[in-house]
This record gives C-alpha cells, sequence and structure tokens, in this order.
C-alpha cells in the first residue's frame, strides 16, 4: 500500500515504479498516479521524454535492468519505493509453428522475465515499507489461444509469478496484486485485433484511464485487507 506521512511541508507520498510508462495503460497510469501526488520512476526504452526520473532499459532485455536500477539506487531515488506496476507487454500473433526462437525469448523477457527482475532488485525498498506488488495481466479466464501461444504462456506464467511472490514475501507485508483486464483501449489491442482479422471498436473497450483508477484504488486499500486478484470487464453497451 501508498502509505502517507506527514511532513514540515506537506504530505509525502511514496515512490511507484511503472513499467510501460510511455504507451497505453502505462501512461495512463502515470498521470493518475501523478494527480494522486504520488512520485513515480518510469521504466521504458524511450523515458527521456516524460518529466520524471526513470530507468532507460530495454525490457527484452532483462539483463539491462541491474546497471540502470544499480544507478538509481545509488543516488538515493529507490529509498521510499513503495509500489510496483508491471504494465509492459508485448503481443506477438503467431502460430506455434511460425514462432521462432526469437519470439519465444521476447516475449517471455517483457511480459516476465523483466517483471520478475525488478521485483527482485526492489525487494529491499519493498519489504521496508511493507508494500505492494501489482502484475498487470490478460483477460480474465483466458487459456488457449490459436496463434497467440507465446502471449498467453506469458500471462500464464506471469499469474504463476504472482502467486510464488505473494507466498513467499507474505511474512514481509508485502502484497501481489494480480488485475485481470478485458478489452482495454490500446494501439496495441488495435494491431492484435488487425491480426487477427477481427474488428476493433475502442467505444466498446475499457478506457485506459478507468484502469488506472483501478490501480489507484488498490494502491490505496485499507491496512487490513487488499485485493490479490480483480478481474474488470467492460460495461454491457
Amino acid at each position: 500500500m501508498i502509505s502517507y506521512c506527514t511532513a514540515e511541508k506537506g504530505i509525502f507520498m511514496g515512490t511507484v515504479l511503472v513499467t510501460g510508462a510511455t504507451g497505453g495503460i502505462g501512461t495512463a497510469l502515470v498521470s493518475a498516479l501523478v494527480e494522486a501526488g504520488h512520485r513515480v520512476i518510469a521504466v521504458g526504452r524511450d523515458v527521456g521524454r516524460l518529466d520524471m526520473r526513470g530507468i532507460e532499459a530495454d525490457l527484452a532485455e532483462p539483463g539491462t535492468l541491474a546497471a540502470a536500477v544499480g544507478a538509481l539506487e545509488d543516488a538515493g531515488e529507490l529509498q521510499d519505493v513503495q509500489a510496483l506496476v508491471h504494465c509492459a507487454g508485448i503481443s506477438p500473433v503467431e502460430a506455434v509453428a511460425e514462432a521462432g526462437p526469437e519470439t519465444w525469448r521476447r516475449t517471455l523477457a517483457v511480459n516476465v522475465a523483466s517483471a520478475a527482475g525488478l521485483v527482485r532488485l526492489t525487494l529491499p525498498a519493498l519489504r521496508r515499507s511493507r508494500g505492494h506488488v501489482i502484475f498487470v495481466n490478460a483477460s480474465p479466464g483466458m487459456t488457449g489461444v490459436p496463434r497467440w501461444s507465446a502471449f498467453v504462456g506469458s500471462k500464464a506464467a506471469l499469474r504463476e509469478l504472482a502467486d510464488s511472490l505473494r507466498e513467499e514475501e507474505a511474512a514481509h507485508g508485502i502484497r501481489v496484486t494480480t488485475l485481470y483486464p478485458a478489452a482495454t483501449a490500446t494501439d496495441l489491442l488495435g494491431e492484435v485485433r488487425s491480426a487477427f482479422g477481427r474488428p476493433y471498436d475502442p467505444e466498446l473497450c475499457i478506457r485506459p484511464q478507468t484502469l488506472a483508477a483501478m490501480i489507484v484504488w488498490v494502491l490505496s486499500a485499507p491496512a487490513d485487507s487488499y485485493a490479490c486478484e480483480l478481474s474488470v470487464l467492460p460495461s454491457p453497451r
């Protein structure tokens, strides 16, 4: 949870680390967090264009995270990290017969391995703050989908990562939440629908700003409980 501490010059808000901060859900979340008064550290390949501290790293290469995170840690920027939200993700549409090793490597790296790596690197701060980790997953109940095996497989792995982390870090007071949003109006969904030959109407989807508001709500849960899993569907139109 994000805790609030009264300081001489006002209210100090804990820092939230956000992956995928420069697109879709991540961009909306950064705006919502800043509006709520939180500090944000953005993670991605193009964070230089954001007006905030950032970790410049290609999540397809999780090994690059250690140096980038270490630089911020040396500067004292990670001392008050109280939440990590993993929004980043890629979604290749390829059949098993077509998807080569690089498709699988990149998808698992961005969608799962980079999340696990960032959690490991920020655990000292998260343990100190009894913080919160949120993984943005995919549509509730999604199982095998033809031509989407790498994506679906990575999201199944992300679910298991969350469940394992929840058990491992409960003794340190860390909360772990998985968010399962259905179709969300992002450029990525438009590309996926096009690859599948399916129509894409953003008006029938969840707005990224809506998911961002829900994540802020999850982070502000009272100390005695929290949402460990949250499925989000578009309202009937």
